[in-house]
């Protein structure tokens, strides 16, 4: 066992050295020895303890000056890879805050203490504009992030543990989806049925991502056919709009059109027709079933703004634009549809998600399990 020796310094301060094996070189096999020194002999003796059993388990890892933002950039490349921008850069966003507060130092360095006055700090002061609160759910998703980077790290031999395992995790209370009754999509959709675009806000009810209904092209849609072919989609990344394919192979498929939607899809093509004369040179056309007076696809966020006004307009409950897939799911469901062709309608991976992630029942459709109970145990009791 190494000897802790004690050293004078030109001042007369003292200080514990000792050198210790650390392990063979993971390269060539040759034994490695490190000298170590400390202020205090418990810290020395504690340290020598420490080093020699890591290094006899071969769990030692050598001081390393790597910074966490170093870190996080290597944890990036690998999470990121084949995975789409928009994952990539919410993956990004999510380190935003490790980044400017813990950025600079190095990995080995930050503690539990340390991530939990992140947390703290984020909880607090964490949103970008105007240094309000972040929501506990956003923290979550930061520090799950932040430990899987310090995971590929402890892995990688460049820190010696990873600070962020016993931290504590803010509770977040399970996201409640807002889904309309079918008397409040009847109201909307007979509101939106004036609209321009109301082929558009008709595919939306029935189901389709933003992104899809933004991405779907005239040579998608077979009118007379009566079938859509959803193939690709337009979405927001940062403040730029992309075009990619659905969010998986599943969100590749073909869906049969209703008398109400292709008479719909027939009155937009025949107004864009007309916008195109009337625009004359100035009509610029993009293919796009969603396109503006002058043929240009529609930007995501004004999409969905614009549905904000519809439901103001149509005097129905204002509900995000995403939940009314959720309302289309759950409609689907409360009419006896199979669970396995509501997922391939959504274009989900399998119908354990569907059912858990987009089927809602809300207060409103108590009644229903109510009759089916009267049927089995309401019996006449006048005549029990």
């Amino acid at each position: 066992m190494a000897k802790i020796r004690t050293v004078e310094l030109a001042d007369g301060a003292k200080r514990y050295r000792f050198t210790a094996d650390i392990g063979p070189d993971p390269v060539t096999g040759k034994r490695r020895q490190r000298t170590f020194t400390y202020r205090q002999m418990k810290e020395a003796k504690a340290e020598l303890a420490r080093i020699g059993h890591q290094a006899r388990t071969g769990e030692y890892v050598e001081r390393s000056r790597v910074t966490v933002s170093e870190v996080l950039d290597a944890w990036l490349v690998s999470a990121t890879f084949e995975k789409a921008a928009g994952t990539a850069r919410s993956y990004s966003d999510c380190l935003r805050i490790p980044r400017e507060r813990l950025g600079p130092r190095r990995g080995q360095s930050i503690t539990r203490a340390d991530i939990e006055a992140l947390r703290d700090w984020a909880l607090a002061h964490g949103r970008s504009r105007g240094g309000k609160a972040l929501a506990a759910r956003t923290v979550r998703a930061m520090l799950r992030a932040l430990s899987a980077a310090f995971s590929q790290a402890e892995r990688d031999g460049l820190v010696a543990g990873n600070p962020c395992r016993y931290a504590r995790m803010p509770s977040a209370p399970r996201r409640e989806f807002a889904t309309w009754t079918e008397a409040e999509a009847r109201t909307f959709m007979a509101a939106a049925d004036g609209d321009r675009l109301a082929a558009c806000w008709r595919l939306s009810a029935y189901g389709l991502r933003r992104g899809e209904v933004l991405g779907l092209r005239w040579a998608d849609v077979g009118v007379d056919a009566g079938v859509v072919s959803v193939a690709q989609a337009r979405v927001l990344v940062g403040a730029v709009t992309h075009t990619k394919a659905p969010k998986s192979v599943n969100g590749i498929r073909r869906l049969p059109l209703d008398p109400a939607l292709v008479g719909a899809l027939k009155a937009l093509q025949a107004r864009q027709g007309a916008e195109m004369l009337a625009a004359g040179e100035a009509y610029q056309s993009s293919g796009y079933v969603a396109a503006d007076e002058l043929g240009q696809p529609l930007s995501p966020e004004w999409y969905s703004s614009e549905f904000g006004r519809l439901c103001t307009a149509a005097g129905v409950r204002k509900i995000r634009l995403h939940d009314m897939r959720h309302t289309a799911c759950s409609q689907m469901h409360l009419a006896g549809v199979p669970v396995a062709v509501i997922a391939r309608w959504a274009g989900h991976h399998s119908g354990t998600f569907t059912m858990s992630t987009y089927v809602h029942a809300g207060e409103h459709d108590l009644a229903a399990a109510m009759a089916a109970l009267s049927a089995v145990y309401g019996t006449d009791v006048a005549g029990s």
